[in-house]
């Protein structure tokens, strides 16, 4: 176990920055007041940050530190918090770590006993959900979806099930596609989403899944965009489950109910034996069935 006294050690630490996701005026005082203290902030994109800066009228020693070189830069600047500075971490909007790479920092920081302080800022995901409408609590954050459909759709068939509210970040570019494919698979669900938050322009889509398909065909989607998808406990499935609760499985076919087991952590041998089981059906004819699909 290793036990972290944010503020009575001397020495270097790595700051967790959270930056305006949008609106300028949404950072605190400690949050330039600590970008003003440290020896130096490793940013996102080094021009992006240094906007925030002239906002602030800060002069800042930066370094970058994003997807592409953080294998090489990041030994480099625990080694340095090593010998005594003290390091801020942004990314170019919001709480670093989430949907980004600094979780490597964080992870490589702690393993080698550096003081990881976090010092919090605006989040897309928690502003969205929030406003959203949709039930905030529990909540999963997925961040963004895998760009090719195929992928994509393997990934949501994890959450399917799950009682949580989903949230995505998602680009302008790929918006109409990641719609389709909630729809395919997750079914017409409870959706709000909101592009371009606290900025000038922000707008806001609720309603269902494919109501927002629809708008998006006729409207051009335009800014980075955030997606709240209601988890199963909406009115709709509730009343289904409160329908006939003790034969929820009939609306699936034998494969889909054994593929529901998998989903929640049992094995292809435990799942097949449990649809027998339900189903009263022999194990056998579950099994050849089950791999009789998969050929």
């Amino acid at each position: 176990m290793k036990r972290q006294k944010s503020f009575e050690e001397d020495g270097g630490a790595l700051y967790i920055v959270g930056t305006p996701i949008g609106n300028l005026g949404d950072a605190s005082e400690r949050v330039r007041d600590t970008l003003a203290e440290v020896d130096c902030v490793a940013c996102e994109d080094t021009r992006h940050t240094k906007k925030l800066f002239s906002h602030w009228g800060l002069s800042k020693a930066t370094v970058s530190y994003h997807e592409h070189n953080r294998y090489s830069r990041g030994p480099e600047l625990v080694e340095r918090m090593k010998k005594g500075e003290r390091i801020a971490l942004v990314s170019d909007a919001g709480m670093p770590g989430l949907s980004d790479p600094g979780e490597d920092l964080v992870k490589e920081a702690v393993e080698r006993g550096v003081p990881v302080i976090p010092i919090p800022g605006p989040n897309a995901a928690l502003t969205a959900v929030v406003a959203s409408g949709i039930q905030p609590q529990p909540y999963l954050f997925i961040g963004f979806l895998p760009r090719h459909s195929k992928e994509r759709r393997k990934e949501l068939t994890k959450w399917k099930e799950t009682l949580a509210t989903l949230l995505f970040y998602e680009a302008p570019h790929r918006i109409k596609a990641t719609l389709a494919d909630l729809i395919e698979v997750l079914g017409d669900r409870e959706v709000a989403i909101a592009r371009e938050l606290t900025k000038k322009h922000e707008e806001w889509l609720r309603g269902t899944l494919t109501e927002c398909a629809h708008w998006f065909e006729e409207e051009i989607p335009r800014g980075e965009m955030t997606v709240v998808v209601a988890g199963v406990t909406s009115e709709s499935d509730l009343a289904d489950n409160e329908t006939e609760p003790e034969e929820w499985w009939r609306a699936l076919t034998t494969i889909e109910h054994v593929d529901w087991h998998i989903r929640r952590g049992m094995s292809k041998k435990e799942a097949i034996q449990e649809t027998a089981n339900i189903r009263s059906l022999p194990k056998r004819e579950v099994y050849n069935e089950y791999h009789r699909e998969q050929e």
